[in-house]
């Protein structure tokens, strides 16, 4: 299987680049990782007239550990932001999530503003970009614009990314002190897309009452799927909230579709099972 043909462009600065994209329009698809493109290109279900990599561009690689978040560039790898002490200090979501992504050697190339351009609903990238309320940094030839995680992904394999636009970093806010996170799903082989998946996030009061419970569900909608729960935790000590009552109101939330892996009711099921899991886990690290 081999692509279409193509024009191959690998700029060595950002303002290149951006020209580029300009110029080719819907026509044009960016390299970063190629780990989501370069099957879709074999398969041609993708034929982009022009390809733009960017592997080249050192303004886009590093990450940032700020007061207020991460800030992770465009050519950060899973395992550059999975094995950050620094990143996983400040948002220890990611590292619990990047662990789940397929395999180390896909981790090693792939990229994680890549993932959450690639918009796939069954991803955990785009799930912790939803339930931490983040964004999304979106370059073009004379302009930059930060779009938030609610309104960058807007179905499946489609974002709010438009032609001739770069995705420069991506930003995940701090979580407040005493704050706890959990991500955790089932898959049918290690390393493959979750059937299903939820993360969660518990922030507990100095008396150790929950305060605020977002969570986000993978594999179950066309987008992450975020609810907050915090109303069900009616801020209760952590250790005696009704957790699986908590759990079917995210699961009263879900519309999952079945396919040839899973009915679905059983991903709705599994909703149920991974929400106590996730959110337990979230509240023992928040206390």
């Amino acid at each position: 299987m081999k692509p279409a043909p193509f024009d191959y462009y690998a700029p060595r600065d950002l303002g290149e680049a951006l020209d580029v994209l300009a110029e080719a329009g819907e026509h044009g698809k960016v390299l970063a990782g190629g780990q989501s493109l370069i099957p879709l290109l074999n398969m041609r279900l993708a034929a982009p007239e022009r390809l733009v990599d960017i592997n080249r561009i050192a303004s886009l690689e590093p990450f940032e550990v700020t007061p207020d978040g991460v800030r992770i560039g465009a050519l950060a790898r899973h395992s550059q932001v999975e094995r950050s002490d620094g990143i996983a200090a400040v948002q220890p979501l990611l590292r619990q999530a990047l662990k789940l992504v397929a395999h180390p050697v896909i981790r090693n190339r792939g990229t994680v503003v890549g993932s959450l351009v690639h918009a796939d609903p069954a991803a955990e990238l785009p799930a912790v970009l939803a339930l931490l309320r983040g964004s999304v940094r979106l370059a073009r030839a004379g302009g930059v614009r930060d779009v938030p995680a609610g309104e960058f992904f807007t179905g499946p394999l489609e974002s709010a990314l438009e032609p001739g636009e770069l995705a420069v970093s991506a930003h995940f806010p701090r979580l407040p002190e005493r704050t706890g996170s959990s991500f955790v799903e089932v898959a049918r082989r290690h390393g493959d897309y979750a059937l299903a998946g939820v993360a969660a996030v518990v922030t507990v009061d100095d008396d150790l009452r929950v305060s605020e419970a977002r969570v986000v569900c993978v594999g179950v909608g066309p987008v992450p799927l975020t609810a907050d729960v915090s109303e069900w935790c009616e801020r209760r000590p952590a250790s005696t909230v009704d957790w699986a009552a908590v759990a079917r109101a995210v699961q009263d939330r879900t519309e999952p579709e079945a396919d040839i892996h899973a009915t679905a009711e059983y991903r709705r099921h599994l909703v149920g099972v991974l929400a106590v899991r996730a959110l337990t886990e979230a509240a023992r690290h928040a206390v």
